[in-house]
């Protein structure tokens, strides 16, 4: 069973008391009927009041749920004949980030994405999900064997960001990340991404340039962490709730700034509740938007990535006592 997030905790007390009522009643042979019913029934409203009504802060719980699906959760429930590749041909082969060949409905792509473990020994492994240079340099090795061999590249983002330590900045961190940017931005073949969980900073923009940029529900997509956010703004990183809440992290907030395309619904509770569910979800997004690009040559997909984060982001300037914008 899903282990219960902190503000979930009324629906599991509630669900403890329905299924002590419905043991007892079975083991007393006494007709609890109308009680399970009632109970139940104020279980499916309180549900849906507290999914309904997700703080921010609750969402960021929900996107950093330890069992949340994981890329290769996805890749195993959506696609066929996946080849996992590994290396980066210049350093190293890192875990944080994985991607090989595969088949959506019969047509080949390539997938690349990042990997949190699934317990402690994993995401030692992984580095929790984030990238150092070698990871990055291995995404961009196989979407440029993508481009080469005009295959269609389908990209996972989940990350709290590129991994922070020193050896990773020595081996080029800034470097790495800033070249996937730009050599994204030239493929001639449809890019589709989809933000899992979390979208942290530089180290989910570094696979996140492309034609189409989907969030699932309950992800988020910042430019810092928001405990980092609340250090730096706040000077004190116990107010990251408050620094989520302001800097509009949560997929309806990017959706409205125009960041993403779209947004993907999760089962209520979260993609964790039903993952062969929401992994038919992603599949249905990611097949209907394929079709429509590669009807698109390659100059104009890389026109269409082009505007569309051209136009991205608003500004508001004073001139002379006129709001003007640009």
């Amino acid at each position: 069973m899903a282990s219960e997030l902190p503000f979930e905790q009324p629906l599991l007390e509630l669900k403890d008391k329905i299924e002590e009522l419905r043991k007892f009643g079975a083991e007393k042979q006494i007709d609890f009927t109308d009680e399970i019913a009632r109970l139940e029934q104020r279980y499916e409203q309180l549900a849906a009041e507290l999914y309904g009504n997700m703080s921010t802060a609750e969402k960021m719980q929900l996107a950093r749920h330890p069992q949340r699906p994981t890329t290769l959760d996805y890749v195993q429930l959506i696609f066929t004949d996946f080849m996992e590749l590994h290396g980066d041909r210049h350093y190293g082969d890192d875990l944080a980030i994985v991607g090989g060949l595969a088949r959506l409905d019969g047509i080949p792509v390539t997938v690349v994405g990042h990997q949190k473990g699934k317990d402690t020994k994993d995401n030692i492994a992984r580095h929790f999900g984030m990238p150092h240079p070698e990871g990055f340099r291995k995404g961009l090795r196989l979407m440029q064997q993508a481009n080469k061999f005009k295959r269609p590249i389908i990209t996972f983002i989940d990350t709290p960001g590129a991994y922070p330590g020193g050896a990773a900045e020595e081996r080029g961190q800034g470097e790495a990340i800033a070249r996937n940017l730009m050599e994204m931005a030239s493929f001639g073949v449809p890019i589709l991404c989809v933000v899992i969980g979390e979208g942290g900073s530089g180290g989910a923009l570094a696979l996140g340039v492309g034609n189409r940029v989907f969030m699932l529900e309950n992800a988020i997509y910042s430019v810092s962490s928001p405990e980092a956010a609340s250090s730096i703004l706040y000077k004190d990183a116990s107010r990251s709730g408050e620094a989520a809440a302001a800097m509009k992290i949560t997929a309806d907030h990017i959706h409205a700034l125009g960041v993403i395309d779209g947004v993907i619904p999760e089962p209520r509770g979260g993609a964790h509740r039903d993952m062969n569910r929401q992994a038919e979800v992603i599949k249905e997004t990611l097949t209907k938007h394929l079709q429509e690009l590669m009807l698109l040559s390659e100059k104009e997909l890389v026109e269409d990535r082009y505007q569309k984060f051209r136009q991205i982001g608003r500004f508001t300037y004073i001139q002379e006592g006129n709001h003007n914008h640009a």
